[in-house]
C-alpha cells in the first residue's frame, strides 16, 4: 500500500485525548484517508502543514515538503524526518518551479487565506499534469442549530472565526469547483449532526475536566454515529480530491 493503512493512520491522531476531546480530528483523518489516492507519488507539497505533519503520516514512504508561514514549525518533530523538508513561505507565492509536485495538500487552509484564488492558482502551478490537489475545508453546514442551545458554554461565531483565523466560514462543493476549476474525483464529509456535539463541547468554555467527562458520556452515540456515517452524508466539513488534467 502506498498510503498508510487506515488504522495506522488514525492511531497517529496528534490530540492528547484522541478518543474523546480529539475525536473530531479522527473524523477528519478518516475523511482525508477516504479521498486520498492509492498511488505511488514521488514528491508531495503540504501547504500549511505546520506541526501536524498530516500528509507525511498519510503517505509514509513519500518525500514531503511542508510549507508554512510560521518559521518556528521548522523545529516540530514531524519536520525532523529525513524525508520531510520544511520551507517557511507564503501559499500565495510558492517558492517552487512549475510542475514540481505529484500532489499538493491544503488541509484546513483555504478558509484562512484572504486571496484564496491566488493560493489555488499557485498550488495548481506547481502541481504536475495528472496530479492531485487534496483539500479539506468547513462547508455550508459548519454550524448546526445546536449552537443556540449551547450558546451559554460555547464561544460566539465571531470569536471562533477570529480565534481560528478564518476569513470565511467555508465552501460548498460547487464553490470549491468554481474556485479550483478541476474535476472532483471524490469527496467525504465529516463531523456530522451527532458527532458535532462532542466537537462543540471540546471547544467550549467548560473546564478541561468537565469537557472530558461530557465527551466520555457522549462516546457511545459519537462512536455509533461515526461508524454509520457515509461519505456523502451531511457533515460540517468536507475533504475532497481534485485532479489536474493530463
Amino acid at each position: 500500500m502506498y498510503k498508510a493503512p487506515l488504522d495506522q493512520f488514525l492511531s497517529k491522531n496528534p490530540f492528547s485525548r484522541p478518543l474523546t476531546q480529539g475525536f473530531f480530528y479522527r473524523e477528519k483523518m478518516r475523511a482525508i484517508h477516504r479521498i486520498a489516492p492509492e498511488q505511488i507519488f514521488q514528491d508531495i507539497l503540504e501547504i500549511g502543514g505546520g506541526q501536524s505533519g498530516l500528509t507525511a503520516l498519510l503517505y509514509p514512504q513519500t518525500k514531503v515538503t511542508n510549507l508554512d508561514l510560521n518559521p518556528e514549525y521548522a523545529n516540530a518533530s514531524c519536520n525532523q524526518q529525513e524525508r520531510v523538508s520544511f520551507v517557511c513561505g507564503d501559499a500565495t507565492a510558492l517558492p517552487f518551479n512549475d510542475n514540481s509536485f505529484d500532489v499538493v495538500t491544503m488541509f484546513d487552509v483555504l478558509e484562512h487565506i484572504q486571496t484564496h484564488e491566488k493560493a489555488v492558482s499557485e498550488a495548481l502551478r506547481v502541481l504536475r499534469s495528472g496530479g492531485f490537489l487534496l483539500v479539506s475545508t468547513p462547508n455550508e453546514n459548519w454550524q448546526f442549530p445546536y449552537y443556540e442551545f449551547m450558546k451559554p458554554i460555547c464561544p460566539s461565531d465571531t470569536d471562533v472565526m477570529a480565534e481560528w483565523g478564518h476569513v470565511r466560514r467555508g465552501y460548498t462543493l460547487e464553490e470549491l469547483k468554481n474556485l479550483i476549476g478541476l474535476s472532483c474525483q471524490s469527496y467525504a464529509t465529516f463531523i456530522n449532526p451527532t458527532t458535532v456535539l462532542c466537537h462543540d463541547i471540546a471547544f467550549s468554555h467548560l473546564s478541561p475536566l468537565k469537557r472530558e467527562f461530557i465527551c466520555a458520556l457522549l462516546s457511545p452515540i459519537t462512536w455509533l454515529s461515526y461508524v454509520q456515517h457515509k461519505p456523502d452524508a451531511k457533515g460540517t466539513e468536507t475533504a475532497s480530491a481534485w485532479q489536474k488534467e493530463v
